[in-house]
């Protein structure tokens, strides 16, 4: 059994990163069985490959033995000679708790990286299985009920920088088979209490995992159809983009999104929700795109000619055109100091000389009031509102989309440029 899963190992890791391998990688290990596997695993490989391997653990707080179960991890970690780091990170009681538990550990790891970009986890197969049936009990279409990329491109955290790359070479590898690799090298791990918790819909789906062995439906089979829709994913993807590249457009002076109404309205509703989605996440610079259920509902009403707001974002029919901009009530209070880099909104950034004493805020009711010679392509009053503008106290010192004032270099930033922001978001994983 060891041999064959360092084989898979070392091919699932020459599959996703060779032929020419980083000289450093990371590795996070919470100290379960699956991330303790990995970390011998990766060991063995690093040390044939002469790679250096630094390892990170995330103490989230949440039982009073995960210092412990950290301080097992670095010790096994200097057995094996490998750098380890113990980060902190603390739940604000805000949201879901797993999830912000998720979130939380990715930006840790983010911060703690460096210039080191890829960052090995160990989900499992049992993990795609049971994430397939969390999002199948959710009602989720082909996107939800997808398995995750062995790859996965965050976005960078500043304007310039490269994003962290995270790497999944166990995806085919099942939970029992990692243990009993352990096991077999007398390894050691710790088991979360709270993966036998039921009030976690993981551990739910975990136990009727069990009972659905016994109709045939197991983890392999339920990890291959979600593989499955993974590729019929990308081909939906594809395809909207294709859509995309003939229906759409983007305004680089407000970072508004327009499609022909006309145009998609004649194309079918898989890829008008695609875009739709995909123009939200982009113009609300959102992480996750919006629920199906709300999704659905905005969209019959721009196809109806109505309009909407979700995600932070208003969408509008006009005679000719959807748009989809930015809410203002979303930015209304998002104030950053101008500086050469400053980033406003998540994807508009400053560059250029400036005066001191500036602020990049949204232009408003009042910038708006104050910029009252307007050109004829100046947006419609909805939009303007929430564009970027630099003020000095209380007056508008300059606002692009309004043409208003001196020239500032205030643009999209690379994830939110044009064309680019919704390619983006459309083939995100």
């Amino acid at each position: 059994m060891s041999d064959s899963l360092e084989a898979r190992f070392a091919a699932a890791m020459g599959t996703l990163l060779g032929p020419g391998f980083p000289d450093e990688i990371a590795l996070a290990v919470s100290g379960g069985g699956d991330s303790m596997a990995m970390l011998t695993l990766a060991h063995n490989w690093t040390r044939a490959w002469g790679l250096h391997l630094r390892v990170v653990t995330v103490d989230h707080g949440f039982r009073p033995g995960a210092a412990d179960e950290a301080a097992m991890v670095a010790e096994e970690c200097a057995l094996l000679g490998h750098d380890h780091t113990t980060l902190h990170w603390r739940w604000d009681g805000q949201g879901n708790k797993m999830d912000a538990a998720r979130r939380g550990r990715l930006e840790a790891i983010d911060a703690w990286r460096g210039e080191l970009r890829h960052v090995l986890m160990a989900h499992t197969r049992d993990d795609v299985a049971e994430t397939f049936l969390m999002r199948l009990a959710r009602g989720s279409g082909v996107e939800g009920l997808s398995a995750m990329a062995p790859l996965r491109h965050l976005p960078a955290r500043q304007p310039g920088a490269e994003g962290m790359i995270v790497v999944r070479p166990c995806l085919d590898m099942g939970r029992e088979e990692l243990r009993h690799y352990l096991r077999t090298l007398k390894g050691q791990w710790v088991e979360d209490p709270s993966n036998e918790d039921p009030r976690y819909d993981r551990v739910r789906a975990r136990r009727l995992l069990s009972t659905l062995k016994e109709a045939g439906i197991d983890t392999a089979t339920l990890s291959a159809t979600a593989q499955r829709m993974a590729r019929a994913r990308e081909a939906l993807r594809r395809r909207a983009l294709d859509v995309w590249q003939s229906i759409g457009r983007s305004d680089p002076l407000t970072g508004e999104i327009l499609f022909d109404r006309d145009a998609l309205a004649g194309i079918e509703r898989d890829t008008q929700l695609r875009l739709l989605a995909a123009a939200l996440q982009a113009v609300g610079s959102a992480e996750y795109r919006p629920r199906a259920a709300p999704l659905e509902a905005l969209l019959d009403r721009l196809l109806a000619g109505g309009a909407g707001t979700l995600h932070g974002c208003e969408a509008r029919a006009g005679r000719a055109w959807l748009r989809i901009y930015r809410e203002y009530a979303a930015v209304a209070d998002e104030v950053v100091a101008a500086a050469p880099g400053a980033v406003w909104d998540r994807r508009w950034r400053l560059a250029g000389k400036i005066p001191d004493g500036l602020e990049i805020r949204a232009l408003g009711e009042a910038g708006w009031a104050q910029s009252a010679e307007r050109p004829a392509s100046a947006p419609p009053h909805a939009v303007a509102r929430a564009a970027p503008a630099l003020w000095k106290g209380d007056l508008l010192y300059a606002c692009p989309a309004m043409c208003h004032g001196p020239a500032v270099d205030l643009r999209l930033t690379p994830l939110g440029q044009e064309d680019a922001g919704l390619a983006a978001a459309l083939l995100s994983h």
